[in-house]
Parts: C-alpha cells; sequence; structure tokens
C-alpha cells in the first residue's frame, strides 16, 4: 500500500460484559500510516463516549500515535500536530484510559477491518516454520 495514500481505519470495541462493535472505514482524507493511526485512534475514542464507557483500556499496533498521545513526545508536522491534540481531547472525556501498545501480529482484528475498509483481503497469517534439528 502507497504510503502516503488512502486512510481506512479498523476499530473493535469490547465491552466488560462480552459485547463487540466493530467499524471499518474509509475516510476521504489520504496520508501516512501515522495520520490513519491517529484517525483511527480518536474513532475509537468517539465509538467508546458514544457507548457510555467512563474507562478504557486501549490496545494499539502503534507506538508511535500512542507515544504521541501520551506525551510529552510529539511530534512538528503540522497535520499530525492536530490529530494528536483531537486524541488528547477525547481522552479527557474519560474517567481512566490506559492506552497499551501491542504488537502488530496480535492486533489482526483491527487490521481486517481497516484492509477492508481498503477493499483488501484479510493479511494472510504468517507462514511458521519448523527448524530442523542438526544431528
Amino acid at each position: 500500500m502507497p504510503n502516503p495514500g488512502k486512510i481506512g481505519i479498523g476499530i473493535l470495541l469490547l465491552a466488560p460484559d462480552g459485547r463487540r462493535s466493530e467499524k471499518s472505514r474509509l475516510l476521504t482524507v489520504s496520508g501516512c500510516n501515522n495520520e490513519a493511526e491517529l484517525h483511527a485512534l480518536c474513532a475509537a475514542l468517539e465509538m467508546a463516549a458514544a457507548a457510555g464507557a467512563r474507562r478504557l483500556l486501549l490496545r494499539g499496533d502503534s507506538d508511535v500515535a500512542l507515544r504521541y498521545v501520551r506525551g510529552p513526545d510529539s511530534t512538528q508536522i503540522a497535520r499530525l500536530i492536530v490529530l494528536v491534540a483531537d486524541a488528547r481531547e477525547w481522552l479527557g472525556r474519560f474517567e481512566d484510559v490506559q492506552l497499551v501498545w501491542i504488537p502488530r501480529h496480535r492486533n489482526t482484528e483491527a487490521d481486517r477491518l481497516s484492509r477492508q475498509a481498503l477493499g483488501l483481503p484479510p493479511t494472510p497469517a504468517p507462514v511458521t516454520r519448523s527448524r530442523r534439528r542438526r544431528h
């Protein structure tokens, strides 16, 4: 996928009682991968607020986006500054939010939803090869 390019976001919300809410959306703006991650973060926070959430455990696979939003790390890129400010504003609407980085291979459902928004098939599962023992 080109970077910058089209932005598709994928969000999965899991409620404490097991309810699931998914969002897969192609945005009308284009941008880089960090813009896509920040747009997805803001949309996830908006969804959680609309669902009445007060506390969140938010997992994401973009270390850069999470660092920017947590602060004090930030960016000098104008388009990202606006998105970081939006995300921080959304964070302020909750009693408690924990932001946790997870490896991309553990974020397959959000990845599937973002790829779906772009009209792409899910990322294939990694091929694992067993190592042969040397005798």
